[in-house]
């Protein structure tokens, strides 16, 4: 009787690896508080706004997945991609953006290289930033939460636009980031001052602000709180890891502490890195999207070196580019490093022998 073989595949092996449809549900689900929050924040505009979103890939999905066969609606990746995409929006930005950037992140950033698992790049990053150059001023007006007080909502810029328009004026020179919204009377929340003045000003008002969700900018991004309860949530599901977050956010807040005062004359050491940290799409970014399991590193130590150059190319182009905002660009860039990071990071197979070059025959010979 022959005794039919076990054909034993090269390590590592994983076991009990959660579903595609559970990791792309529970990612949903950690987003769902800070997206709500949003809802709340911006009424129900807001909510129209991720509705079409949401919509919008689901149907792509579904079309793409009609043409060619494969039935991939059930697996959750299409709604956390227009769910993404709806939080990356401004409140108020009209409905043709996010239906165009949902069709260029489920068609060209997704299914052109294959679908699920073959993309380099977020499918919901590559649509916030193809409608972002295509629709710049669009994209830039921002509304402040309803609560927070009686400005224009379309006109007002957020924290980091102002401050970014303030650099290089006389009046701002040797001040740190809350000292510039200060200068220039940038609306903060009562709950903000109230918060700041318990504390005798150690934190300010929009740092406060920043945290709670009390700021303007895209629906999904401003809660920091509400973002990092969601983080914890995936940790605990074990579906991401610390590294690539941590060493993020760790990377950004060392260069904004030790450089960041240099472009206000502040000289080294001086940068008001805090209030940074928790404005714009950092929170967002360092934990659902930089830590997209298709499109970042697969060990450790890739994470740590992912998660590091995101951290130094959010400082570099948020400080000292020409855009307020730059942690999408940030992680496209370290996504387009994701093969040259796994080549010198993977462990061989065992028993693999690395190939000789031809200098190398030669000088042996």
């Amino acid at each position: 009787m022959e005794i039919p073989k076990l054909y034993v595949s090269s390590s590592p092996h994983l076991h009990d690896r959660p579903t595609t449809a559970s990791i792309m549900w529970n990612v949903s689900i950690a987003l769902a508080p800070a997206a709500l929050w949003g809802v709340y924040a911006f009424g129900l505009r807001a909510l129209l706004v991720l509705v079409v979103s949401i919509v919008s890939s689901v149907l792509v999905e579904f079309l793409l997945g009609k043409i060619s066969k494969q039935f991939t609606i059930t697996d959750g990746s299409a709604f956390l991609t227009g769910l993404l995409i709806g939080m990356n929006m401004p409140p108020s930005v009209p409905l043709f953006v996010p239906i165009l950037a949902s069709i260029f992140a489920i068609t060209v950033a997704k299914w052109v290289f294959g679908g699920l698992g073959a993309n380099w790049i977020n499918p919901a990053l590559a649509g916030r930033v193809f409608v972002f150059f295509s629709f710049t001023g669009l994209m830039s007006q921002y509304s402040l939460p309803r609560f927070v007080g009686s400005v224009d909502s379309v006109s007002q810029a957020t924290m980091l636009t102002a401050m970014k328009m303030q650099i290089g004026e006389p009046a701002v020179q040797q001040l740190g980031s809350s000292a510039i919204l200060e200068s220039i009377a940038y609306p903060a929340s009562r709950f903000g001052l109230s918060v700041s003045d318990s504390l005798n000003g150690i934190i300010s008002p929009y740092t406060v602000d920043a945290f709670f969700g009390l700021i303007g900018g895209s629906l999904g991004e401003i809660s920091a709180v509400l973002l990092i309860a969601g983080a914890i949530y995936l940790m605990v599901k074990k579906i991401i890891t610390w590294h690539i977050p941590v060493c993020f956010l760790g990377t950004f807040s060392l260069l904004a502490w030790i450089f960041g005062g240099l472009r206000n004359g502040m000289g080294l050491f001086q940068g008001d890195f805090v209030l940074q940290l928790f404005s714009g799409g950092m929170m967002l970014g360092a934990f659902f999207m930089a830590t997209d399991m298709v499109t970042s590193p697969t060990t450790k130590k890739g994470m740590v070196i992912f998660g590091v150059g995101i951290g130094f190319f959010t400082f570099l182009l948020r400080y000292f580019g020409s855009l307020p905002e730059s942690v999408s660009l940030a992680i496209i860039i370290m996504n387009i490093f994701v093969p040259t990071i796994e080549k010198y990071v993977l462990p061989k197979r065992f028993g693999e022998v690395e190939k000789k070059t031809k200098s190398t025959k030669e000088a042996n010979a």
